[in-house]
């Protein structure tokens, strides 16, 4: 007869035992993390990922004992984290365009929900109504009574496709049931000087890159995208109180880790980025710059990523949108 663990006290104990040091071990490791420098891949130089993640090294790096370096990557940075070690040396500081490609590349190397370990919610940023002030609207009423006059006639500056000023945009035409013509442009700065020159009329830019505009009367703003009224645009109506309920778009930035990074290196993580995140100073900086800090915990990182995959991965699919 096979003697089980429960029939023989010295195999239970021997297992309960080696239980205990694979526990304490893993307790160990994570207060021993991090013994070396950490990486922290993102997207090119100057984005809003670019900012959070220099930021967040800066602080994080003062508190940690160890250096964290920033990685600037582009697009190929969320399959290099994706592909990483998952002993968290290897961080990947993003935002909607990893978790939102999958519907619209046809193949994508990576799977959001899969191969990532959910860090925290760093910044969002709401996306920003403008036009030209030489269109003659001041509220989005107007504008959508306007583009309704002229079918075809009017159109909207947008960079990458599938980025949130794009999205944004496209999701405006669904709902007003307005003929808004895109115009694609190389960079989002290219957009915004395409709108300041009158090539196009209208633009979703977010509001680090719109509201300098906005103050200098370079361009008019309508309405704010997220849902509440927004203290980075503050008077301005949001688009959901403005005849289009339910209309939110914003630009919500995370922190991950590889899968299978183990849960006390990322509660540790979480731990410490949290930490510098809510500082003032730091607050501020990034307040600065057009974002919000929104720190959180992974679980809420992971529901804002479904949240964003369901609504937007919709419209993509009712639009079909995809990348050209």
């Amino acid at each position: 007869m096979r003697a089980t663990a429960m029939s023989n006290p010295i195999l239970f104990a021997g297992r309960s035992l080696c239980a205990v040091l694979v526990c304490m071990a893993g307790t160990s490791g994570a207060q021993l993390y991090p013994t070396k420098p950490v990486r922290i891949v993102t997207a090119e130089v100057g984005s809003g990922n670019d900012l959070v993640a220099r930021a967040i090294a800066l602080s994080v790096s003062g508190v940690m004992g160890q250096q964290f370096i920033v990685d600037n990557r582009g697009f190929l940075g969320s399959e290099i984290a994706a592909r990483a070690a998952p002993d968290g040396y290897t961080l990947l500081c993003y935002g909607a365009p990893m978790w939102l490609s999958p519907f619209l590349r046809q193949r994508v190397p990576w799977d959001p929900l899969k191969d990532f370990a959910p860090i925290t919610l760093t910044v969002d940023t709401p996306n920003i109504l403008v036009v030209h002030p030489s269109l003659p609207v001041k509220s989005s009423d107007e504008l959508i009574a306007l583009a309704k006059a002229k079918p075809g006639e009017l159109n909207y500056g947008a960079s990458s496709v599938g980025a949130t000023p794009h999205l944004a945009a496209e999701l405006y035409r669904v709902m007003t049931g307005t003929h808004l013509v895109r115009v694609a442009y190389r960079g989002s700065g290219a957009a915004l000087n395409g709108l300041i020159a009158s090539q196009v009329q209208i633009m979703f830019p977010n509001a680090g890159a719109a509201m300098p505009l906005v103050k200098s009367g370079r361009l008019r703003a309508l309405a704010v995208t997220s849902l509440q009224p927004s203290p980075l645009a503050p008077g301005l109506p949001t688009l959901a109180a403005s005849g289009l309920p339910g209309y939110q778009s914003s630009s919500p930035f995370g922190m991950f880790a590889p899968a299978n990074t183990s849960d006390a290196v990322v509660r540790k993580l979480n731990h410490e980025i949290v930490r510098v995140l809510q500082r003032n100073e730091l607050r501020e900086r990034l307040f600065n710059a057009g974002m919000e800090v929104v720190a959180g915990t992974p679980a809420q990182l992971t529901a804002t990523m479904k949240s964003e995959m369901a609504r937007w991965g919709k419209l993509i699919r009712d639009a079909n949108i995809r990348e050209e």
